[in-house]
């Protein structure tokens, strides 16, 4: 079952290439640090800039280090029902846990659109789904209706909510009931979001604070609300810090800081700015993390 803190996990680069050596070991820091599951090639990760051989040598990577260690769930998505049911079942056939799939951006299709966008890839594949809903960056959001029309397909089994959005949040889970997992996709809403039936998070912040963000899940589904809210707030400064710019580029600052990674990222992304970074060192002290 999905449920707790799952990492959407940077892809490392050096010199404009991935850095297999390095994502090993972000991965093995991940898994000591007590982290429910990982995403390899999600947002985070740079999906859009990947070529379809690095995305699946990235995913490939991840589940070759965690050895059924904890759930991995593959990004597979893309604007293209097409190239999404060629990801979705590679990542089927290397043996992922679950895809993950961003509603199609760009495109901006219906709400009938979405349905069968997903209901050709469900229908063609096994693996379980989670579906991927931003608007932010989609320019489309994948409403509850549609969400509870998804449940009814038999793999169809969860939904990343990254709307920021808490009244359709719970929308959501009351017109879906138990028939899917929904997991908050925006930091600052893993806490409230499990108040009202979520269960759990794939998360930035977690790259940096693996064991921090797997704890308050733990806490809160063990009853223990005070500590998972002490949680929250505690990792609050490093939430908001996490999008001082376009996410990725703030949590492999904060990463490069850590000494894990060299910090890279692709084109049209740029390096973060010396006073953004300086803000953020600023706030990475001050948690102790540096």
């Amino acid at each position: 079952m999905l449920k707790g803190a799952f990492t959407a996990i940077v892809t490392p680069f050096k010199n404009g290439q991935l850095d297999e050596e390095a994502y090993r070991q972000l991965i093995e820091r991940q898994i000591e640090g007590g982290i429910h599951g990982l995403v390899p090639c999600g947002t985070t990760g740079e999906s859009p800039t990947l070529s379809h051989a690095e995305h699946k040598r990235v995913v490939e990577i991840c589940l070759d280090q965690v050895k059924k260690r904890v759930p991995v769930i593959a990004g597979s998505g893309s604007n293209s029902t097409a190239e999404s049911l060629e990801l979705t079942k590679h990542a089927q056939a290397a043996g992922a846990d679950y895809a993950l799939m961003i509603t199609p951006y760009y495109n901006k299709p219906t709400q009938e659109g979405l349905f069968q966008h997903y209901k050709t890839i469900a229908d063609a594949t096994k693996i379980p789904i989670v579906v991927y809903n931003v608007p932010g960056r989609t320019s489309l959001n994948l409403l509850p209706e549609t969400m509870a029309r998804l449940a009814t397909l038999p793999n169809i089994v969860g939904l990343k909510d990254a709307t920021g959005d808490l009244k359709q949040g719970a929308k959501t889970l009351e017109l879906c009931g138990d028939k899917i997992t929904v997991l908050s996709g925006d930091d600052f809403t893993t806490f409230p979001l499990m108040c009202v039936g979520g269960k759990g998070v794939i998360s930035v912040v977690s790259n940096v604070v693996p064991a921090d963000m797997a704890g308050m899940c733990n806490a809160f589904f063990k009853g223990d609300l005070e500590g998972a809210k002490k949680l929250h707030y505690k990792m609050w400064p490093l939430t908001e810090a996490m999008f001082f710019e376009t996410n990725p580029v703030p949590v492999k600052t904060a990463m490069k800081l850590l000494g894990k990674i060299t910090g890279e990222v692709r084109q049209p992304l740029c390096p973060m700015s010396a006073a953004n970074e300086e803000k953020l060192r600023s706030v990475m002290q001050k948690y102790g993390l540096i």
